[in-house]
């Protein structure tokens, strides 16, 4: 502690006077913050105020104001000694907050080095709490309970230990500084990126070579009419009437995140391909990278866009092309993957690519049951109309009945194929309409061979079908982070409605999935699963309260102690190596109550 000189302009006078200052480190280095205003100090009692400080340097905030201020006590007084008498039966609990989950996040936070990055990427700003702060706020909050900046403010923050563990009073987490946080964080999108990057590949080993993209929709509500991304579009969430953007992510294998972008809500999901590219290019520079990709994300357009940038791909194939191996189909050289899996290579005409033919039993059982099932609503369908044909006193309108057979088949189109249906002139009866079909054999011989088969498709040389089929089966990551970014993270639905805070809610839900899978490599390293939410859930039980002592010098005492960890859950910190406090600071006292207000009788 020091004290400091202040001079203040007025009236075009100097007007001097000092204030004590207090030093303390933060992550973006050495700060000072003003204990006390002393007003104009002589030159004697400066020194006084200077042996002070001195005395006092290296006491909590909060004792060092009380000395200052409590004119009944001198500032030793308020040191809470060692030993000290305590009236039992007056101790009591006050103010349970949740603890660990939160302290979770927070190790999770730092682990990923985010506090040292937002502390150099975010400027200083006249604000009273760092931004770098609150968006570890934001992401723990979307971490632990995920919802919107208001319920943080209202409910979440203030029941949390957070206040005390990160020195941000409730008061000061107010959604308007969560929106201007927001604003702040979004433009260093690809910076947190190209950090996550290099921090998950030292923490896991990852090399990113493979890289896994799909998309996904996200709703919003509101009407979005001064966001331009916000489009109706084909919903994911089966959510049509609503408003979205789309979402491109790329992971690497284990689903760990390399990278995203943000489109319009409209956007077709094989014209993002390309920009998709670029911007990892852009953001990692060109390498020698395998893009895995599903069927319906491609066209020749796009693998030709590829292939000229000197890049790879393994991607899936439409149905349809599958009918171009039927004679491949019934060959017998196959390799066996695993007890129902069988995979063989079929080069291409011109040599420059490879097709993959894959044929699973599982797969072929579960669609056999799903043309029976098909076929016999369509059958039970068709029996319904000719027997309204049979039935009817005049002549149907043919049209109507012509809609109703292409609904049928529209229901049900798995097996629409099946059937040649015609709607005829019934000759039994003049003026009526007689119904008929029949099974189209070609049909069902094909989807008899057919049925678990799908094709893959690759430009990459030298490798066997069984890893090329594991190196494309590891798309099922991209398709769980996407699943754990709208069910666990609860990215939709979207309540923003501009593109600034809609890219900024984006970002947090990424830096919560970044988090997020952090947590589930360290569970399946230590053999704890991939239950990352019940793990978050244990930690949850862990609370900090404030424990009250009184004492006999009609002064209380307050500890801030953290809930002793059960078995189960001391099991869960020593597997994931992490530790917690027993308490938060330091024994300090409190002001002495009045006696109207005790709860005990004996005071």
């Amino acid at each position: 502690m020091f004290i400091k000189k202040h001079i203040r302009k007025k009236d075009g006078k100097d007007h001097v006077y000092w204030s004590l200052v207090e030093s303390y480190r933060t992550a973006r280095g050495p700060r000072n913050r003003i204990v006390a205003y002393l007003g104009d100090v002589e030159e004697g009692s400066r020194e006084g105020f200077a042996s002070l400080s001195r005395t006092l340097d290296g006491r909590p905030l909060a004792v060092l104001q009380r000395g200052l201020f409590d004119e009944k006590d001198e500032c030793a007084a308020d040191i809470v000694p060692e030993d000290v008498r305590v009236k039992v039966r007056g101790v009591r609990v006050e103010s349970v907050k949740d603890f660990g989950d939160v302290y979770l996040a927070l190790v999770l936070w730092r682990t990923l080095g985010l506090d040292e990055l937002f502390s150099k990427i975010l400027p200083e700003g006249k604000e009273r709490v760092e931004n770098a702060l609150l968006a570890a706020v934001l992401a723990v909050a979307r971490f632990c309970e995920p919802s919107s900046e208001l319920h943080i403010h209202d409910t979440w923050y203030p029941r949390t230990a957070l206040d005390e563990i990160l020195g941000i009073p409730a008061e000061k987490v107010y959604p308007q500084r969560l929106y201007r946080a927001l604003d702040a964080v979004e433009p260093h999108k690809e910076a947190v990126e190209r950090h996550l990057k290099g921090r998950l590949g030292e923490l896991f080993d990852v090399k990113f070579d493979i890289l896994l993209y799909d998309v996904t929709s996200t709703y919003f509500e509101g009407e979005c009419g001064n966001n331009p991304l916000a489009k109706h579009g084909y919903s994911r969430d089966k959510r049509p009437d609503c408003r979205q953007v789309c979402i491109g992510l790329v992971v690497a294998e284990d689903g760990l995140p390399l990278g995203y972008e943000v489109f319009v809500g409209n956007r077709a999901d094989v014209t993002t391909i390309e920009e998709i590219i670029e911007a990892m290019e852009r953001k990692y520079g060109k390498a020698n990278r395998v893009w895995v990709l599903d069927r319906g994300m491609v066209d020749e357009e796009s693998l030709a866009f590829i292939r000229e940038r000197g890049g790879n791909y393994l991607v899936g194939t439409p149905r349809s092309m599958l009918k171009r191996f039927e004679r491949e189909l019934t060959e017998l050289d196959w390799t066996a993957v695993y007890e129902d899996l069988e995979v063989k290579l079929c080069p291409s005409p011109d040599g420059n690519e490879t097709f993959v033919l894959c044929r699973s039993a599982s797969r072929a059982a579960k669609e056999r049951a799903m043309h029976e099932r098909f076929s016999r609503h369509i059958e039970s369908g068709l029996e319904k109309i000719a027997e309204r044909l049979r039935r009817a006193e005049k002549r149907p309108n043919r049209s109507r009945i012509e809609r109703q057979i292409g609904g049928l088949l529209e229901r049900n189109w798995r097996a629409a194929g099946k059937y040649e249906i015609a709607l005829e002139d019934d000759p039994d009866r003049k003026g009526h309409l007689k119904l008929k079909w029949s099974i189209c054999q070609e049909w069902s011989n094909w989807a008899l061979l057919s049925e678990g088969a799908y094709l893959l498709r690759t430009n990459l040389k030298g490798k066997s079908p069984d890893e090329l089929w594991k190196t494309y089966i590891q798309l099922t990551d991209a398709e769980a982070a996407f699943r754990t970014i709208k069910t666990e993270l609860e990215v939709r639905p979207i309540y923003h409605q501009t593109e600034k805070r809609v890219k900024a809610h984006i970002l947090v839900a990424f830096l919560a999935y970044a988090m997020w899978k952090t947590l589930q490599k360290r569970m399946e390293r230590s053999g704890l699963g991939r239950g990352v939410r019940t793990v978050v859930e244990e930690f949850a039980r862990i609370k900090c309260c404030e424990v009250v002592l009184p004492t006999d010098r009609g002064r209380e005492i307050s500890l801030r102690c953290i809930t002793k960890p059960d078995e189960h859950q001391e099991a869960l910190l020593v597997r994931l190596q992490v530790a917690i406090p027993q308490r938060l600071g330091a024994p300090r006292w409190r002001k002495t109550l009045k006696l109207e207000n005790r709860c005990s009788p004996d005071f």
